[in-house]
């Protein structure tokens, strides 16, 4: 009997079938990581990627704390006695009108706002970089009588109004920054892309 006459194919057939597939397996673990390692970490992902906000459950007149590019992005929900101040400001601020390139030109209005009642900005004074407080009370004894509300940076002192202008004489020498955003729905918002709205 030769050798040729004991070899069983179908044995042979699978041993072949099975190396294939432990093979591919193999090329696939080793291959995954590789290629893996080529896209950008979850952390610098989430350092530049859109965020997604649900401001559902914001209150009228409070406000909601995110991040966005390692930045601290306010949601402010104002009401309509907050957004009746604004205009009774204009000759106290140093950029009323927003002429400085400190917001997209969909928030280029007394608002600095796509909808009137949701301020999103930059929680960053414009001065040193610290974040101000946000005082929405008006008139409280250690800012006068002439406070409307807004915020105010205890480091240096200086003091936006209710739509983040800067007022004048205080060291923040520009308006707070509106980032790029757009409106989901009634309740979303998501920070980081621009919105069609001119």
């Amino acid at each position: 009997m030769s050798t040729a006459d004991s070899v069983n194919p179908e044995r042979r057939r699978f041993l072949t079938h099975t190396a294939v597939v432990v093979g591919g397996v193999g090329t696939a673990f080793a291959v995954v990581p590789f290629l893996k390692s080529w896209s950008p970490s979850e952390r610098a992902q989430a350092a530049g990627a859109p965020v997604e906000i649900d401001f559902s459950q914001l209150e009228p007149g409070a406000l909601m704390r995110v991040e966005w590019r390692g930045k601290p992005v306010w949601l402010v929900n104002r009401t309509p006695a907050m957004l009746e101040t604004l205009p009774e400001l204009d000759g106290e601020l140093r950029d009323p009108k927003s002429e400085e390139p400190q917001q997209p030109e969909y928030a280029k209005n007394e608002h600095r706002s796509i909808k009137p009642e949701l301020l999103v900005m930059v929680g960053i004074c414009t001065h040193l970089g610290c974040s101000p407080t946000f005082r929405p009370e008006p008139a409280p004894a250690d800012l006068g009588p002439g406070w409307k509300g807004g915020f105010f940076c205890p480091c240096h002192g200086s003091k936006f109004d209710l739509a983040g202008r800067v007022f004048q004489g205080v060291p923040a020498p520009l308006n707070m920054v509106v980032p790029p955003y757009k409106f989901l729905s009634d309740t979303r918002v998501i920070v980081g892309v621009d919105s069609e709205t001119a």
